[in-house]
């Protein structure tokens, strides 16, 4: 199996200030460290990869020093990390972000074999969308299980991964075909410590490092400032809907109306149906 693991560096919040006149955070001398959130993905895969075998290798898009972070987690088990870093990438927000990643991860796909599971935390702790690891899913046509609390089985060979899911008022029990991605929750298992041998073998590690040219990105465009509408400030008028809502007959049979709504939503919306019957078939 070939396991990818995207991770971030962020700003150690436990050491995170305040200025006291902007009121604003102050990121300088404040050290860096490895999403908690991913390093509970990173946990499950090297889980996996020790059971089933294969390889996993850890992603980041960042500058330079982001290197530091993938060294961290060669230290506990990966069996390479490639950093994903150029000048086009600054000011990236989470859409610039899951399109340089989903193209990195093509290029993971070409050049070290195609992924089987991709892994990523639930959110990172300076940002709290929790969008990037759903965006990175859509850009590459897999199937997502978000907010995953355990790993309950994987057959290579059916092709399939068993998992539990935190859901509102419980807990769901999901089957899905592989390749797919996975968001996990915190705390739902106990990091390793990294070995002597890994962490000599992290120091001496080659990061493979690319430039969005070598991720075979063409559109820079859509990566940083100029890809991210929801950094750059614009004002944004649209013109008022010339189409008005629909009425929908009631009967008062909540079955028949049920059908009838959903019928006319897919009426509407007919890529919606598509995306629906995509979603079933991978189930």
């Amino acid at each position: 199996m070939h396991i990818v693991v995207c991770i971030k560096q962020v700003p150690d919040s436990a050491q995170i200030r305040v200025h006291p006149v902007t009121n604003t955070i102050m990121r300088q001398g404040v050290p860096s460290i490895v999403n908690p959130y991913d390093l509970f993905s990173l946990e499950e895969a090297l889980r996996l990869r020790d059971e089933l075998g294969g390889t996993v290798t850890v992603l980041t898009m960042g500058p330079p020093t982001a290197s530091e972070s993938l060294r961290k987690c060669l230290t506990y088990g990966s069996d390479r990390a490639v950093l994903l870093t150029d000048r086009f990438f600054a000011g990236s927000d989470t859409l610039a972000t899951s399109f340089a990643l989903a193209q990195a991860i093509r290029k993971i796909g070409e050049t070290f074999g195609a992924p089987d599971i991709v892994f990523a935390g639930k959110q990172t702790i300076d940002g709290d969308t929790a969008q990037v690891g759903p965006g990175v899913a859509k850009r590459l046509d897999l199937l997502q299980l978000t907010y995953i609390q355990k790993i309950v089985a994987c057959d290579p060979e059916a092709r399939t991964l068993t998992v539990e899911r935190r859901a509102e008022g419980g807990t769901q029990t999901l089957v899905t075909r592989l390749p797919c991605l996975v968001t996990m929750l915190e705390g739902v298992n106990q990091v390793r410590r990294g070995s002597i041998h890994d962490a000599l073998r992290a120091a001496r590690a080659e990061i493979v490092t690319w430039s969005a040219k070598d991720a075979g990105i063409e559109d820079v465009t859509k990566c940083g400032l100029r890809g991210s509408p929801t950094v750059v400030k614009r004002v944004f008028a649209p013109a008022p809907r010339s189409e008005k809502a629909a009425a929908v007959p009631v009967s008062g049979k909540a079955a028949a109306d049920a059908d009838a709504l959903i019928d006319a939503i897919l009426a509407r919306q007919p890529s919606l149906e598509a995306d629906l019957t995509h979603l079933a078939a991978g189930i």
